[in-house]
Parts: C-alpha cells; sequence; structure tokens
C-alpha cells in the first residue's frame, strides 16, 4: 500500500513527515504517522538521501565510555537529534588517536551529515578532521576542542569551575590544597589547573609546584601521586582532582591510608559522574550540564548543516557549571 495514495498527499509531503521536518500540519502528520506504523513501514534512507542530498545521519566520536560524562552527553545530543530527524551513530577512540583516526575514516565511508566530535588525550594532529571541512561536512567540538580548526565548540567554564571549586576549600580553612590535573595537553586540564592557581593567587597562598601533579589519566596511576603526597614532609590538607573518576580513586587511597575524609583531608572532583554521589563519603563536585552540553551541540550542528559552506559560522558555546557540595568536604 502506498501512503501518499491511500491518503492523497503527494510524496514530498510524505517524505516530510517521515524524516521529521517541521512544516506539515499536526492533522497530517499524525495521519501519515498512523497509517505507516499500521504498515509497519520502514524508510527508504537511499531515496530519501538521494533526494534530498543528505542522509540524515550525524556521527558522534568520544574518547572513552568509562566514565558516565560522555554517556550523558550523548543521551542529550541523541534526543535532540531525534527530535529534528535525523539518526545518531557512535564510535568511541578509547583514547586513542589512531582509533580516533580510524573512526574518522568509517563516518565518512557512511556519509554522515556531521560530526561532534570530543577528542582523545593524545590527538595533537588534526589533519583527519580538516578533512571534513574540505569535503563540505560541517564538524562541531564538544568538551576537548580543537583551537586550530574555526569550527563551533561547545564548552563549559572550566577555569570558573575549578576556581569556584578551590575558593571552597580556602574558606572552609584549607591551606595546603593540591591538585590532581590532566595532560596539558588537553585544554580542559589547562583551564582546570589555571582556575586553581587562580583561586590560590586570589587568597595569597603560595602556589607550590610540589602539590601540582599533571598525569596521563591513567587511574591505576593515581595510587602512586596520592601516596607521594600524603608522604610529603607537609602533605595536603585538601585535593583538587581533574575529574571525578581521579577524585574517586583518591578518596579510596586516602581511606586506605587511615585518614578521615574530610576531618583531615578533603577532596573535590570536577563533572558530577553517577558514582560521585554513591561513595563514601560522597564526593563535592563541579557539575556540568551534561545533556545541555549534547542538545546544544546538534543544535549547532543542523544549523551550520542547513547552511551554505560559505555561511558556516564558528561559534563557541560557554556553558556553567555549579559545586554541588558533599561530604567529602
Amino acid at each position: 500500500m502506498d501512503i501518499a495514495r491511500e491518503l492523497n498527499l503527494s510524496k514530498s509531503t510524505v517524505s516530510r513527515v517521515l524524516t521529521g521536518h517541521p512544516n506539515v500540519s499536526k492533522h497530517t502528520k499524525d495521519a501519515v504517522l498512523e497509517l505507516a506504523k499500521k504498515l509497519d513501514y520502514q524508510k527508504n534512507m537511499l531515496a530519501i538521501s538521494l533526494n534530498s542530498k543528505k542522509t540524515y545521519n550525524i556521527g558522534i566520536i568520544v574518547p572513552e565510555f568509562s566514565s558516565s560524562y560522555f554517556p550523558q552527553v550523548i543521551i542529550g545530543a541523541q534526543e535532540a537529534a531525534r527530535q529534528a530527524g535525523y539518526n545518531t551513530v557512535f564510535s568511541q577512540s578509547n583514547e586513542s588517536y589512531q582509533t580516533e583516526v580510524a573512526n574518522t575514516k568509517v563516518m565518512l565511508a557512511n556519509q554522515v551529515d556531521g560530526i561532534l566530535i570530543s577528542l582523545t588525550k593524545e590527538t595533537q594532529n588534526y589533519d583527519h578532521l580538516k578533512i571534513f571541512e574540505r569535503k563540505g561536512i560541517p564538524i562541531v567540538f564538544f568538551n576537548r576542542v580543537c583551537s586550530e580548526m574555526s569550527v563551533p565548540k561547545v564548552i563549559v567554564d572550566d577555569y570558573e569551575g575549578a576556581f569556584n571549586a578551590v575558593e571552597y576549600l580556602i574558606k572552609s580553612g584549607r591551606k595546603r590544597i593540591a591538585h590532581l590535573a590532566g595532560p596539558l595537553s588537553l585544554r580542559v586540564s589547562g583551564h582546570r589547573l589555571d582556575g586553581y592557581k587562580a583561586a590560590l593567587k586570589k587568597y595569597d597562598i603560595p602556589i607550590d609546584q610540589e602539590l601540582i601533579i599533571s598525569y596521563d589519566l591513567e587511574i591505576s596511576k593515581v595510587k602512586i601521586y596520592v601516596n607521594h603526597l600524603l608522604n610529603l614532609e607537609s602533605p595536603p590538607d585538601a585535593i583538587f582532582a581533574v575529574n571525578d573518576p581521579t577524585a574517586i580513586e583518591a578518596i579510596q587511597i586516602i581511606k586506605k591510608r587511615g585518614l578521615k575524609i574530610p576531618q583531615e583531608i578533603a577532596v573535590v572532583g570536577f563533572s558530577n559522574d553517577y558514582a560521585s554521589a554513591l561513595i563514601a563519603p560522597s564526593l563535592t563536585t563541579v557539575a556540568q550540564p551534561l545533556s545541555e552540553i549534547g542538545r546544544t551541540a546538534i543544535e549547532l550542528l543542523i544549523e551550520q548543516i542547513n547552511r551554505d559552506v560559505n555561511d558556516w559560522k564558528a561559534v563557541t558555546k560557554v556553558l556553567k557549571t555549579e559545586l554541588i557540595i558533599r561530604e567529602s568536604t
């Protein structure tokens, strides 16, 4: 049964309904979708793509799934894409530059209309991403972004989030605040380190390089660094970690050392991972609007998809963070 003929509609009208186009009356949309459901109708995406020169597929590439950060961002992105009539194709790079390059090739082979990407900790060459620009395929960065490419980006104010966290520790009476930083090749790590230093400077607390450790985000190494800090002649009375997995691991190590949290040492993380509220003591952290990050990134990408290449706009959206105070401080 042909839906267009049965409902006495044009094929273009039926196509607009099935691809989520907004300019269709509710009555027509309901009638088409009801009949499509009755017929167990499957969209012919090849025919649609040939007609519109779009595949209605968006690629999303993330560096890892080990924390809840990226899955939560993807949930927001997927819902926004669905509402706009787009499918989403996911891949994760496992923090490997080579895997990230391979993932972009898969996205190109699948002819996605555009991609969202958050870089791996290893990525310092961006040739594999500049290919998308040359082919007229829009790209939007989120969280871990590339400063070399003039494309839309969605980030949070990492500097302000770190500043607020460290300022809170200082106002709570902490004077020797250590920072377990991420790799400085990542913009987010550098901005969080800058926010940490700015808070110390504001309250005339000397920056002690002995208390700052930058590491490659391999969680197995946190034990070495936390024990090193605790073994100092003058150990820290607080730790501000670059992310929640680092902070959570630090809490486990501190507890094994027999120290009381937060009485003897306080701990603050960044991201508001699911586990941060479940551990004991629960973790004070800097929360990011994860679903909003995903939604905003998709909205920017679809705006680019619907524009001529010459009209692309390199907008950077900076979203706010929120300090969530729990038992670890």
